[in-house]
């Protein structure tokens, strides 16, 4: 099938590169041509396992290409994906300028009945406004007997596994009431299909709803957690048996029920915060989700409140190594990142920071420049010279299993902060290691 995806970020480059990857003949429209030509010299702009080689490989077949021209991007595709950003609006919801400007272009150069696919994480509604403007253009235009349907097709891709999410999903969602769009969407993902029935059809604004309401869920476990994590820690309680009691029940699980210094990342905070607003535009109180953006804005605080106790408030010219500087491991992204809270707090409190993550390292200097209190190093160990304390912010695979007589010898307190709870305070105390976790 020949598909085309509006938007060359995150999610459009991974379901444009494993619908190519397939089979389908994919066109990726983007009006950033020094990334179009990037992508083409096979430079890809984010960090994701598998990607690269994913999208040299299928360019490289000429089952995936790169353009800036919408109008070709159009004429190809028998499927119109929009997969462009979503960004906060200044009042936390969603803007949705760049969807429905490729709702226009789409209908600008549409010759032919098309089905158009929101990809982007959009609120509820969003489909009926893609198809108000498109017939808008079509009316200015005077081609009004061309057909559309607008479906609503959320993606759920775990950033750090997007890649193995969409080769193997464990659920298609289509939001449609067209039997006709149905039928495309259903050969579209069929190779996707084949081990059991993954997809799930219903109407458009429940399709809209569930991707948020997904992420909310998520989101709610977490800070549910983090709220047990905290309790917890006053009443002489252990997060960490908890958490193994409680996620036993098959009821709860274990997904998403680690305690630590918050969720961040392009999608939770986000999400949370534009269903609230949509709520509010209904004149709804969302209580739970208003509770559930409070803990997670408190809980990126504790680490530099438990730090700030331990120095009785002085940190002046205090010397900080950070391990994990990305909101979660096996990506780059720094969006709504616990580090960032932590490192502004710490440099507004006079301390310095040496920092090491294994990506987001290039990402980090994009943010903060050079900064005059912020030394990025080139390993782990490189950040621990005459640090007065180790802070462990991310749970990459290469901080769990540390040289922890290194750790004694570089970091003058021998003394470590441990967002993400990765070692056993009683083995710590047995190393002479002052070691302070959460909810523990």
């Amino acid at each position: 099938m020949k598909v085309t995806v509006f938007g060359i970020g995150y999610v459009g480059l991974v379901q444009g590169a494993v619908l190519a990857e397939v089979g389908h003949d994919v066109v990726c429209i983007d009006i950033d041509a020094n990334k179009v030509e990037r992508l083409k010299q096979g430079h890809i702009p984010i960090y994701e396992p598998g990607l690269e080689a994913l999208v040299k490989e299928n360019h490289a077949a000429g089952r995936l290409n790169f353009t800036t021209d919408a109008a070709a991007g159009v004429k190809h595709g028998e499927v119109q994906f929009i997969a462009v950003g979503t960004p906060p609006d200044e009042d936390g919801s969603a803007d949705l300028k760049y969807v429905l400007s490729v709702a226009e272009t789409i209908a600008r150069h549409m010759e032919s009945h098309q089905i158009i696919i929101d990809k982007s994480t959009v609120p509820v509604g969003t489909a009926d406004k893609v198809g108000e403007r498109i017939r808008e253009v079509l009316a200015s235009r005077q081609r009004e007997e061309l057909g559309f349907d607008v479906v609503s097709n959320p993606e759920f891709l775990k950033e750090g596994s997007a890649v193995a999410d969409c080769m193997r999903p464990d659920r298609i969602v289509i939001g449609t009431n067209s039997s006709t769009a149905e039928d495309v969407m259903r050969e579209l993902y069929a190779p996707f299909n084949r081990n059991h029935e993954k997809i799930i059809v219903m109407d458009v604004r429940s399709a809209e709803l569930t991707k948020y309401a997904a992420n909310c869920m998520l989101a709610t476990k977490i800070s549910f957690m983090n709220e047990m994590a905290n309790l917890a820690e006053m009443l002489g309680a252990d997060i960490e048996m908890v958490r193994q009691g409680i996620g036993s029940d098959p009821r709860i699980g274990y997904q998403f029920l680690y305690a630590g210094v918050g969720y961040g990342g392009s999608c939770f905070p986000k999400d949370v915060q534009a269903l609230i607003r949509t709520a509010d535009g209904i004149d709804f109180d969302a209580k739970v989700l208003k509770a559930v953006e409070r803990r997670n804005d408190e809980q990126k605080t504790i680490i530099f409140k438990k730090i700030s106790q331990h120095f009785n408030g002085n940190l002046t010219d205090k010397v900080f190594a950070i391990w994990g500087l990305s909101f979660k491991p096996n990506t780059d992204d720094m969006r709504e990142a616990p580090s960032r809270v932590l490192m502004e707090s710490l440099w507004k409190a006079g301390a310095k920071i040496q920092a090491f993550d294994p990506e987001a390292m290039e990402e980090t200097q994009r943010i903060y420049g050079n900064h005059e209190k912020l030394n990025l190093c080139g390993t782990k160990e490189e950040a621990l010279k005459s640090a007065d304390a180790l802070v462990i912010l991310t749970e990459w695979q290469a901080f769990k299993a540390p040289d922890f007589e290194l750790i004694k010898k570089q970091i003058k307190g021998k003394l470590i902060f441990d967002g993400r709870n990765l070692f056993d305070p009683a083995r710590m105390k047995n190393k002479g290691i002052q070691y302070y976790s959460i909810g523990r």
